[in-house]
């Protein structure tokens, strides 16, 4: 897409987050995560909304589905993943499937975020995800789509492990449509 002005860059090594806390000037923000691996197995890489300084627990709802590919080409799918999904929570948005700690193991993938500092309406959000199981050597396509239920400014979006550090990994910020 053409338009697109990067903003900040941040590259993960054994940190317990990364966050972007400027999200002011534009009307969509991008948020792209490259090559991010974990410390733990059998975790997933979440993102968390914040307005100022409070994590923002206010209620979302979401949507999550996958395509999944065996390595040795055995078993595949297309399937909606009902325990990744939000109904009403002020839970983490989970943004990939389980990913191991193993070398080939990582998630690459993309966040888009509408008008966060909107007053008016809820906060909508889409992305999808490309990671390899941790077990049982699947590569998973995810895709998630939602909102955060709240009329207040969203300042700040985090990432981190649903458990443990991110290891290393690169994050982009990017805005589009400057107010």
């Amino acid at each position: 897409m053409s338009g697109w002005k990067l903003l900040n860059t941040s590259t993960a090594s054994g940190v317990s987050s990364v966050e972007f806390a400027s999200l002011t000037g534009y009307k969509i923000f991008r948020f792209v995560f490259v090559q991010v691996h974990g410390s733990d197995s059998g975790v997933q890489i979440q993102a968390e909304f914040y307005a100022g300084t409070d994590y923002l627990d206010k209620a979302k709802t979401s949507t999550f589905f996958r395509a999944s590919h065996k390595e040795d080409g055995s078993a595949n799918g297309l399937d909606y993943q009902t325990s990744f999904d939000l109904a009403q929570s002020a839970n983490p948005q989970k943004i990939s499937r389980d990913i191991g700690n193993d070398a080939d193991h990582n998630i690459s993938g993309e966040l888009f975020v509408f008008n966060p500092q909107s007053t008016t309406y809820v906060k909508h959000f889409y992305g999808r995800s490309v990671a390899a199981h941790s077990t049982d050597i699947f590569i998973y396509d995810s895709f998630f789509a939602g909102y955060v239920n709240a009329t207040v400014t969203v300042d700040k979006v985090k990432f981190s492990m649903s458990a443990g550090n991110v290891d290393d990994g690169v994050f982009k910020q990017y805005g589009l449509g400057a107010t």
